[in-house]
């Protein structure tokens, strides 16, 4: 299936793929849906990267989706790669994919059988993988909108601007009496697949946003990650990365 390209072309240029068939979807009437119904943003498969540029959305959802958007790759490839390629192709280090996760998205499947709808925390399975049947298209991802006063923070590293990432946090949470309240903390390029974790969750649940919470913190994501390892990036440099990323995150979204 193409909608944008800008993961499946360079893998048939290296001879990773060879599909005896493409099918182009960028007629296909209804896919470039992109709304807001009730609490749920909508986004469907030909929604492009570009969509969410600055004060295209409101409310706190719409400026999380710029400020990760700004660091997706490079501008040719925001104003033609899609926000639901993004999960199909599933890389780790999608920024799409950790937004999705750290939203608790759900991703609507269709096939000649009929629609399904997919949490997302069944939808991701291992690096590139995901539980989408061989005769389904994901046609729709829906995210939950943040309620208002919502803060949110992302910080990502890559070696060089526009590389995949090696590690990205995301968080968002709100304030009340001087308390963090309703955190999500989320993290992508580090493991084999992006998630939230719990255990760092239940920490800033009702803590203080101050310096120590933030060390505190980011050392228990360090200790909660299953690294990725390959032979420039171990598994130990990956946990310090997002020890870091994570107090960079935190302080963003305090900022």
């Amino acid at each position: 299936m193409l909608a944008g390209g800008q993961s499946l072309v360079p893998i048939m240029a290296f001879r990773m793929a060879r599909p005896p068939h493409l099918v182009d979807i960028n007629e296909v009437e209804g896919l470039d849906r992109l709304a807001v119904e009730g609490n749920t943003l909508h986004i469907g498969a030909r929604v492009r990267h570009a969509a969410f540029r600055p004060g295209a959305l409101d409310g706190p959802t719409g400026d999380f989706l710029a400020k990760v958007m700004r660091r997706i790759a490079h501008h040719p490839i925001r104003t033609r790669g899609t926000f639901c390629g993004s999960l199909a192709h599933a890389d780790p280090a999608s920024e799409w994919c950790a937004v999705a996760a750290m939203l608790d998205a759900v991703l609507v499947a269709r096939s000649v059988a009929g629609t399904r709808e997919i949490p997302v925390r069944e939808y991701f399975e291992a690096v590139m993988t995901t539980s989408l049947r061989p005769d389904e298209i994901l046609v729709e991802a829906r995210l939950p909108l943040l309620p208002a006063g919502t803060r949110t923070g992302f910080c990502e590293f890559s070696r060089r601007a526009g590389d995949f990432a090696i590690g990205m946090v995301l968080v968002a949470w709100r304030i009340e009496n001087g308390r963090i309240v309703e955190p999500r903390f989320g993290i992508g390029g580090a493991e084999a697949f992006p998630r939230r974790l719990p255990e760092v969750e239940a920490f800033l649940n009702g803590a203080e946003p101050v310096q120590a919470t933030w060390d505190a913190a980011a050392t228990i994501a360090a200790a909660a990650l299953d690294p990725l390892e390959d032979a420039v990036t171990s598994g130990d440099y990956r946990r310090d990365l997002v020890a870091s990323l994570s107090r960079q995150a935190f302080e963003q979204a305090c900022a």
